[in-house]
């Protein structure tokens, strides 16, 4: 497999991360409403007499089977992005592709305007690694222009066994010409919760996309960390940039480990009785520390679900740039043939209410990513401070060498700060803004 994509199907390297409740963007239904409303004759009509007259004069003999399965696929993908038909390997492989391991690229895309667009590469995989941004424009697979592809026969050539080469031609915004990429398939292991220590006390965690294997990968690393702070973990910065989202179960539970009471998220759609509303359940991983999230135009979908809830709950700060907008439901229907059908029957709201659909979350602090670099001669020479003067006073403390290890420290910690602010300036804006968080706690006594 080669990819993870949003629309039409749902696969990533096959299968699509999006929003759902027991598995990826769905959930599974059982209910049947096939005798909802009775079929429009004279329209079925006009549908038979199209398939006899392809199955007569199109140029090519066509089996039935073909022609009734393009016929279903072009009536899901034509509802909205998400819908789609999923035949017996298309559904297996999403099945598969919820437990955090699949083959591919490890990249979720989207079909726009003809192209195949980047949602967001995977942390640690080929696509990553390669250099792939959110909002590339895929526009030729080795020699196959994408133009006119449905998205499952792009999916289905950027698919392949681990090792084989694949050469992905990309359109980038502000670039003049078209770049090409050259990657190597893989399989892919998504450890989706990372974690280390910024500073004392302070950790991060990263969320690279939400597995049936995520709660309990973040219920291990926070030990870790709270091990590392000796028990002093004073906050954390929450990673949930470029992740696509994935299972709402996960979502909820991450969601959970950090609000002591009140709405999660609320699902509604067209009938009522399949309305849920998920709830936290007594108890905070940090006992009330501050969080920093940090998201951008690739955190979407379940990702979002955790963005809003924090945001509504007024129990993190978001940092960075608006989210991606997925605020709808798929629902996974099985079928006798042991294909499936994904339908959106709902959307997902906020705490608050806030339906997040082709609108995003908007964070409360807005950081765009940039590029930050020494000043030059910056190491040149130290400024000059009251005890460099001639005469200066000397303190009245003895210096001790407790004294002299706390400088060190402070050293250390300002050349990793450098450090971190010119790979990645968003973070080291979020660690300055949970340490002033941590400082404001610290002054309510908590």
């Amino acid at each position: 497999m080669s990819t993870r994509f949003r629309t039409p199907l749902a696969l990533t390297a096959g299968v699509l991360i999006g929003v759902c409740i027991t598995m990826a963007d769905g959930v599974f239904a059982t209910k049947d409403k096939s005798a909802a409303e009775p079929l429009p004759f004279k329209d079925l009509q006009t549908f038979v007499e199209i398939l006899n007259r392809v199955k007569a004069d199109y140029v090519e003999p066509v089996e039935d089977k073909v022609l009734l399965e393009n016929a279903v696929r072009g009536m899901l993908t034509g509802l909205d992005p998400h819908s789609a038909y999923l035949d017996k390997d298309e559904f297996k492989e999403m099945n598969i592709a919820t437990s955090g391991k699949f083959g591919g690229l490890g990249i979720e895309v989207q079909m726009q305007n003809g192209f195949v667009r980047v949602v967001s590469p995977i942390d640690d995989t080929p696509a990553a690694k390669a250099g792939m941004q959110p909002g590339d424009l895929i526009v030729k697979i080795d020699d196959t222009p994408t133009k006119g592809l449905e998205l499952s026969e792009a999916v289905q050539k950027m698919r392949g066994e681990p090792g084989s080469k694949i050469v992905l031609t990309v359109v980038r915004e502000g670039l003049a010409g078209p770049l090409t990429v050259p990657m190597e398939r893989a399989v892919i292991n998504v450890a989706s919760v990372r974690a280390r220590m910024l500073e004392p006390g302070l950790g991060y965690l990263r969320i690279s996309s939400f597995t049936t294997e995520t709660s309990g990968s973040l219920d291990r690393e926070l030990k870790k960390l709270k091990k590392e702070a000796g028990g002093q973990l004073r906050g954390i910065v929450l990673d949930l940039r470029n992740n696509p989202g994935g299972v709402l179960d996960a979502a909820v539970k991450v969601s959970d480990a950090f609000i002591e009471r009140g709405t999660i998220v609320s699902i509604k759609g067209r009938d009522a009785d399949g309305n849920r509303e998920f709830s936290a359940t007594p108890g905070d991983e940090l006992d009330g520390h501050p969080i920093v999230v940090m998201v951008n135009s690739g955190s979407a979908s379940a990702s979002e679900i955790v963005a809003g809830a924090l945001q509504d709950q007024k129990r993190a700060v978001l940092m960075g740039d608006k989210t991606f907008g997925k605020g709808s439901v798929q629902t996974i229907m099985p079928l006798q043939s042991e294909a499936a059908i994904k339908l959106t029957t709902a959307r997902y709201y906020t705490p608050s209410g806030r339906s997040i659909q082709g609108d995003g979350i908007v964070p409360d602090i807005a950081v765009k990513p940039l590029k930050v670099a020494k000043a030059e001669g910056a190491d040149a020479f130290d400024p000059i401070k009251e005890a460099d003067l001639k005469g200066s006073l000397v303190n009245e403390k003895e210096k001790v060498q407790a004294d002299k290890d706390a400088e060190e420290a402070r050293k250390k910690i300002e050349a990793e700060e450098q450090k971190l602010a010119e790979t990645d300036y968003t973070l080291y804006e979020a660690l300055n803004l949970l340490k002033g968080l941590t400082i404001v706690n610290r002054g309510k006594g908590s």
